[in-house]
Parts: structure tokens; sequence; C-alpha cells
């Protein structure tokens, strides 16, 4: 009989000891932070996947966010993502016809953005319960920078202030960011994350191009740049006409070619999609923010504690 009181207090003891040990981690973590980094790929006047076989061109891109659940499968997220989007004619395909430009920008940017997320799977539980896996859509928008360089004789020039296509464009524009993402749950603190995001835009001056030729302006380029390079601002001929038929052995524009041949130097792609857009693919980790996750996490040392214990 007394082995048989001993058993049950036993099982007992360990059914309680377990039970504590779910419920430790029985309660919600609505607020989470995230981190992740990945490839950029630009797509504009300068390229075109969709049309002409180019291959993948892909810069960089860090982001970092946070987030709050507030439905059973949806949550808020505010973003920050710094980038860099490049293109250039060379490696274009011989049917686009682009490569004579000779052209080519790359810019780095910072994007500020307010999305929402739509899960398949609920995300308003307890923090232990979560998903082991769970795939989402999203959708926000969002403010980035727009700053398109060129390199010129050796050094990189801001190609906004000198409007070159006489269009003024903003420093700043509206993005909107859709796409579709998968975590992993690592532990109970941590995802892996997995996404895809395309940034449509309303601009056509991410890369400083929207014009198919400079017939309508070559003439205030021509003036700006004067006799010999003397004139107010020669940088934008030279920045808007780098194709080699018109460039003189020095790598002075041909200003007497530029005029007799009225303009009909192609800068634009001709594309009928005229904003310029990016995508970006990141992977990253996602931290939940639950009451005890400082004193449980996975190494961890606690006071008065002489050594290091793990989970």
């Amino acid at each position: 009989m007394k082995k048989l009181l001993l058993s049950i207090f036993i099982i007992f003891l360990a059914f309680e000891t377990f039970s504590q040990s779910f419920n430790r981690y029985k309660f919600d973590a609505p607020w989470s932070v995230s981190a992740s980094l990945g490839p950029t790929q630009y797509f504009g006047e300068l390229y075109s996947l969709w049309k002409y076989n180019e291959g993948i061109q892909p810069d960089w891109n860090v982001n970092m966010a946070v987030r709050r659940t507030v439905g059973t499968y949806i949550r808020l997220r505010a973003d920050f993502t710094y980038y860099q989007i490049s293109g250039q004619d060379p490696p274009a395909d011989p049917r686009s016809l682009r490569q004579p430009r000779n052209l080519h920008f790359m810019a780095r940017n910072w994007e500020a953005a307010f999305l929402g997320e739509f899960h398949i799977k609920p995300v308003k539980v307890y923090n232990i319960t979560r998903s082991f896996i769970n795939i989402y859509a999203l959708a926000g928008v969002g403010i980035s920078s727009n700053n398109p360089r060129a390199e010129l004789n050796g050094s990189w020039v801001d190609l906004r202030p000198l409007q070159i296509e006489n269009n003024p464009y903003e420093k700043y524009i509206i993005v909107f960011p859709t796409g579709i993402g998968m975590k992993y749950k690592l532990n109970v603190y941590t995802d892996l994350t997995l996404e895809m995001n395309y940034r449509w835009t309303l601009t056509d001056y991410m890369d400083d191009i929207s014009a198919y030729n400079v017939s309508e302006f070559y003439l205030d380029l021509l003036e700006d740049y004067g006799v010999n390079g003397n004139g107010p601002r020669p940088d934008r001929l030279r920045l808007a006409i780098r194709n080699p038929d018109f460039i003189k052995e020095n790598g002075e524009p041909d200003t007497d070619r530029i005029l007799n041949n009225g303009g009909r130097i192609r800068r634009g792609s001709g594309l009928d999609e005229r904003f310029d857009g990016f995508l970006s693919f990141n992977i990253g980790l996602e931290i939940y923010l639950s009451r005890d996750i400082w004193d449980n996490w996975i190494f961890r040392n606690r006071i008065y504690e002489k050594s290091f214990r793990f989970w």
C-alpha cells in the first residue's frame, strides 16, 4: 500500500512539474522585432526581366521591423529598409537595342513603410502553441528616398539635381510593398523568416530615365554644355548622352553630331510600363518579446547561479 501511495505521489509530482513547465509559456506575445537581409532587383528603363532574357543582376538590402498582433490572422508591422539598386546597359539583351546607350545608374536609398500581414494559420495564440510553419501575404504603403547617381570621370554624381530631362522629380517617393512570406518556428521565442517583397512606385525616375529620346530637351542640354564644355552645367549633356557614336575621342560629347541628329538619340526603353520598382528576397530572424524572454533565453546565467544553464 505504501508503495502504491508513493507511486501515485511521484506521478502527481511529475504531472504538476510538467504542467508548471508548460504554463510558464502559456501567454500571448503580441509584440516582436525582426532583422533580415538579402538581394534586391531593380526593374525599369535599364532592366527588364519579363520582356528580355537579361538574367539576374542583384544588389542588396537590410531590413528591421516591429510587429504587433491585432487579430486572429493579422499582424501589423512597421518597417525600415536600407537598400541598393542599380542598372546598366552593357549586359542588356541585344533585342532590347539598349546597349548603344551606354547608360547606367546606382542608388542607395532608405525606406520606411507600414504593412499588414495576413497569415493562413492563427497568430493570436499562446507563444508555445505557435505554428511551426505559417505562410502569409503582405501589403502596405511607405515612403522611400530617391537618389540615383552615375559615374562620371571616376566620381559618382547625383543625378536628380541636374534635371537631365528637364522634368524635376521628388527626393522622396511613395512605395507600395506587396509580397508573400513564410515563418518557421525555431523555438518558443524565435522564428526564421523568408520573404519576397515587390515595391510598386508612382515614379519613372528611380533610374533618372524616362523619355524615349532627347529630342524634346537636347537644345537645352547643348546650351548648358556651352562651347567645349564651358557652359553653366556641362555635366547634364555628358550624363544624358553616352552613346559612343556621339562622343569624341577625348571623351567629350560631339555637339555637332548631336545637333545634326535633331535629338533622335535614344534614352529610355520604350516599355509600356512607365513606373520603376524593385524586388527583394530576405531571410532573417523574428524574436517574440515574451514576459520571460530575458530569464529563459537559450543560454542564460541568472544572478547567484555559478554556471550557464541550457534549456
